[in-house]
């Protein structure tokens, strides 16, 4: 039954990958309503799956690859859902749902939802950690796909190749403003569900703290050179990209027991 759930939802979200391609190619982009609509509904069927597999498994679904990779992706719908139409980014789900496509087909497809025969009581404390650190993950993305946007239309003032979608893009002032904003929150929630870590009772793998400090430090060091003006905007966008493409490869690193399970 859950599964069904998250197959309409990736179907929702594949719509709007449809309608964009399509558009594309047609040359007459316009964002409208559509994407953000489909993106919506993809986005309560997402929750209305996490809801009965968390009911099912007493806790929050975190307990194997399949279910982290499908919490990621609500992670990057619920970012999106919050922070773009805020900062009125509605074409961010252009780009947006192309990567939840990806994420939940991956899931779907890949044998990696091995359930644990073994029901163990819930650790707050441990969901606390792993679910911050995942949200923490939906905002590194949208300030991936928001360097996308920065790139791609930085490169088409370049080459002076302005196309439909071009109109349809935010000033780079804004989209710079939104990466910086959608950065410092990621940091931040990564920071406390790092912190969090290491009050869970649980012991935490050696090499997942490592890859945890590792990707922490990454987006330090592009906050610390942006504050301090030595990293230009152009190359903020493009380590943005780097760092969560670096921190989604992690996600495959991620071991898992039945008594625990921890983020990186």
């Amino acid at each position: 039954m859950d599964r069904y759930l998250l197959i309409i939802s990736t179907i929702c979200f594949l719509a709007a990958v449809v309608r964009t391609a399509i558009a594309l190619r047609a040359g007459v982009f316009r964002p409208g309503r559509f994407n953000f609509l489909a993106i919506g509904l993809g986005f309560l069927f997402q929750t209305a799956f996490m809801s009965i597999r968390g009911h099912a498994l007493g806790r929050c679904p975190l307990t194997n690859l399949f279910e982290v990779f499908i919490f990621l992706a609500w992670s990057v719908a619920l970012i999106y859902m919050l922070v773009g139409p805020a900062y009125r980014l509605s074409l961010m789900g252009a780009f947006t749902a192309p990567l939840v496509v990806l994420l939940q087909g991956l899931a779907l497809i890949a044998p990696i939802d091995v359930r644990h025969p073994v029901k163990v009581p819930a650790n707050s404390s441990l969901e606390f950690h792993a679910s911050v650190s995942l949200v923490a993950y939906g905002a590194f993305a949208l300030a991936c796909i928001a360097g996308v946007m920065y790139l791609v239309q930085d490169r088409q003032l370049k080459t002076h190749q302005l196309r439909s979608i071009f109109y349809h893009l935010p000033p780079l002032t804004d989209l710079f403003a939104a990466i910086i904003r959608l950065l410092w929150l990621g940091f931040i929630l990564y920071t406390a569900g790092i912190a969090s870590g290491f009050f869970t009772g649980q012991p935490l793998p050696r090499v997942q703290v490592v890859a945890a400090i590792a990707v922490w430090l990454l987006y330090a060091a592009i906050l610390q050179g942006r504050y301090f003006r030595r990293i230009a905007p152009k190359r903020v966008a493009a380590l943005c990209i780097i760092g969560f493409s670096a921190a989604l490869t992690l996600l495959w690193g991620i071991t898992f027991s039945a008594q625990t399970h921890s983020v990186p």
